[in-house]
């Protein structure tokens, strides 16, 4: 018996260990755009709730399928924050005697935490309206530094990119190059639900500047360059989907006016399509159009996470000095 209690012991004790040691990974990975929100049941399931799913759920824009913004998941408020291990970002939502938004910032995971007190509902619902755009280009861009940090533990030799663009690019390593022209990179990475590819091309700046309707010459540009992207039918190139109009705004980029462009790309007498993120820079320094873009084929697959690495990629850009 005295063997039994000590061999069931010893297995409690292992199992406990590696329940830990799993909820400490978790704490330094996080799961990609997730979001924990801590709100007592009662506003959660009434209307401070559908703000909040409104806000930080909404459908992601320029996907092929409805994916939301960030997923949600939900805590009671009696559990205490710092248990909460299972994302990078925390909401805490609360009905006090005051009212208070505050953003806590921390190097440690989660990166930011968020604070919404209110004295009544319509208090709290006033400032998720207030603070949300804030708070959702906060998460987005610790998301972005989380997959930019990953990528630099293992990246693909930058010469050949240098050499041509005089650009820095952290690119990690598992792409490989599809297409090599004098003014045009193509490359993939090959995924369990399909692949994601970069492209990377420029044109003189006076060309582009001349153009009046600056969404229209993008997508002229794109479907142009869209000749070298074939599929596996004859008479294939890829091309900007016309089912959908783009969404479209401007950025800086490296310290330099840019173009973004988000939409769909489909291949002509072919079935594929998917996602595209398209950044034109306007770059002074070597008087061009230097365009940076990365889009993913994952049929019946999540597409979010996929362009929010493109993303992160991309804007890890650095333009060389003369």
């Amino acid at each position: 018996m005295n063997k039994t209690h000590f061999l069931f012991l010893l297995l409690s004790f292992f199992l406990i260990s590696c329940f830990k040691g799993e909820k400490q990974n978790d704490t330094v990975s996080g799961k990609t755009n997730t979001i924990s929100i801590i709100i007592d049941d009662q506003l959660w399931y009434g209307e401070v709730g559908d703000s909040i799913r409104n806000k930080f759920a909404s459908p992601v824009l320029g996907l092929t399928q409805e994916e939301p913004l960030f997923t949600i998941n939900q805590y009671p408020a009696r559990l205490l924050e710092g248990f909460v291990t299972d994302s990078r970002s925390i909401i805490v939502v609360k009905k006090t005697a005051s009212e208070k938004f505050e953003i806590i910032r921390s190097k440690a995971l989660p990166h930011n935490t968020f604070r919404i007190y209110g004295k009544s509902v319509d208090d709290i619902i006033c400032s998720i309206e207030l603070n949300s755009p804030e708070i959702i280009k906060q998460i987005h861009d610790a998301e972005i530094k989380k997959v930019q940090e990953d990528n630099s533990k293992s990246l693909l030799n930058p010469a050949v990119i240098k050499n041509k663009f005089h650009i820095d690019l952290q690119i990690p390593s598992g792409y490989e190059y599809m297409l090599h022209k004098k003014n045009f990179i193509w490359l993939k990475k090959e995924i369990i639900s399909g692949n994601t590819s970069l492209l990377m091309y420029q044109i003189p700046l006076h060309n582009f500047q001349k153009k009046k309707d600056i969404v229209n010459s993008i997508v002229r540009m794109r479907d142009s360059i869209g000749r070298y992207i074939k599929g596996r039918e004859p008479n294939t190139r890829m091309i900007t989907s016309e089912a959908y109009a783009p969404y479209f705004s401007k950025i800086i980029l490296n310290n330099r006016d840019a173009f973004e462009t988000k939409g769909t790309w489909e291949l002509k007498n072919d079935f594929m399509a998917g996602p595209f993120i398209n950044y034109a820079i306007v770059d002074k320094t070597y008087n061009r159009l230097l365009v940076i873009e990365g889009f993913c084929y994952s049929p019946s697959n999540q597409e979010r996470d996929l362009m929010l690495d493109l993303e992160a990629i991309i804007k890890s850009v650095k333009i060389d000095k003369r």
